[in-house]
């Protein structure tokens, strides 16, 4: 009897297993299916400027993604900030580009959104070239945990929404540390449609981070941030940045690495 009982509790688990992403889209069809609330698309249009360029398919299929993550994701206010529809659909907005056309979820291990009115301390620790550690606190605009939560200036990220051709955008940069931590800690390595694209992408990345390191080292202007220089994760970072805001200069500029970065997003955004 016991061997029975474990048996069909297997099979009830393993019914679970497979019917929980089922009923995972059922109520995300049903999401998708209500109206996009009027004063939603009035934020969208006073804050994200940058989604009124988008062909209009992109633009619904957009406005989906943000009814989704809105439902599914938590928004926290920090430092006495307090969460609005303004904040959650102008983070959603810029946060789901990177989720267009792409069939691998919303996030799968964000859980939480931690809004500051303007940047945050973090304290941070690092070790000299004489091995003597230091402690301090460091100034950020934004971070992105691979144990489920992205924090952000609500500052920078107005900033970020309002100048969508300057290439610097907060949102899609920690967006872009979430797709990197899918798989564990941020490598500059996301998941790829094809186990056969990651040698190419290893390659052209590769290259392109050296390159920009080393004009970094003899501070020679480039169209990335020297931040991406830091280490392959900010490099992925800061490119996918580029990707969405300036993907003109990108293509004339790196086109081998525009189209790694189109192959990834499934997008062309020099047909926007």
């Amino acid at each position: 009897m016991p061997a029975i009982i474990l048996a069909a509790l297997a099979l009830l688990f393993i019914a679970w297993l497979l019917g929980e992403p089922y009923l995972l889209e059922r109520k995300r069809q049903k999401i998708r299916a209500q109206p996009f609330p009027a004063a939603w698309r009035d934020i969208l249009k006073r804050r994200v400027p940058y989604v009124r360029a988008m062909p209009a398919d992109l633009q619904l299929q957009l406005k989906k993604h943000i009814q989704v993550f809105v439902a599914e994701k938590a928004f926290i206010g920090c430092g006495g900030l307090g969460i609005t529809d303004e904040i959650r659909v102008t983070i959603a907005a810029q946060a789901c580009l990177l989720l267009l056309n792409r069939p691998r979820g919303y996030y799968p291990n964000l859980r939480q959104i931690l809004v500051y009115p303007g940047g945050f301390l973090v304290q941070r620790a690092h070790t000299d070239d004489a091995g003597i550690a230091h402690h301090g606190h460091q100034a950020l605009s934004g971070e992105s945990w691979s144990q489920g939560q992205v924090i952000l200036s609500w500052q920078d990220t107005l900033q970020g929404a309002a100048e969508p051709h300057d290439g610097q955008n907060v949102v899609i940069h920690e967006f872009a540390h979430q797709l990197d931590q899918e798989t564990g800690a941020a490598n500059g390595a996301p998941v790829l449609a094809r186990r056969e694209q990651y040698a190419r992408w290893s390659q052209v990345l590769g290259a392109e981070y050296h390159a920009l390191q080393a004009r970094a080292a003899h501070n020679h202007s480039t169209l990335f941030s020297d931040y991406g220089a830091t280490d392959p994760a900010e490099f992925f970072a800061v490119i996918s940045e580029v990707f969405f805001e300036q993907p003109q200069r990108m293509a004339d500029e790196h086109p081998a690495l525009y189209l790694e970065l189109s192959q990834l997003y499934r997008l062309d955004p020099l047909t926007w």
